[in-house]
């Protein structure tokens, strides 16, 4: 999941610039021949640690379950366990 993330990332970058200048001429069907993994729509978020998809938080980058486990290890400032 991380690999295939981090290679969305580099097609995205690399095609910016190309992608903002079809999108400004208005040229769509030269558009559409571009890596369809060089759209930013197609980027997820995804935990830094683990690379799970689900139960991201943006704040912190990692999902709800590692997250979980750094503040009850008090790896987090800032964080007090509450009922949980």
């Amino acid at each position: 999941m991380k690999a295939r993330q981090a290679k969305r990332e580099r097609l995205v970058a690399k095609y910016a610039a190309k992608r903002a200048q079809l999108k400004q001429e208005g040229d769509y069907a030269a558009l559409q021949k571009l890596p369809r993994n060089a759209s930013p729509v197609r980027l997820h978020n995804i935990c830094k640690m683990s690379g799970r998809p689900k139960g991201y938080m943006r704040q912190f980058g990692i999902s709800r379950i590692n997250f979980r486990e750094m503040a009850s290890n008090g790896l987090i400032p800032g964080v007090r366990k509450a009922s949980w």
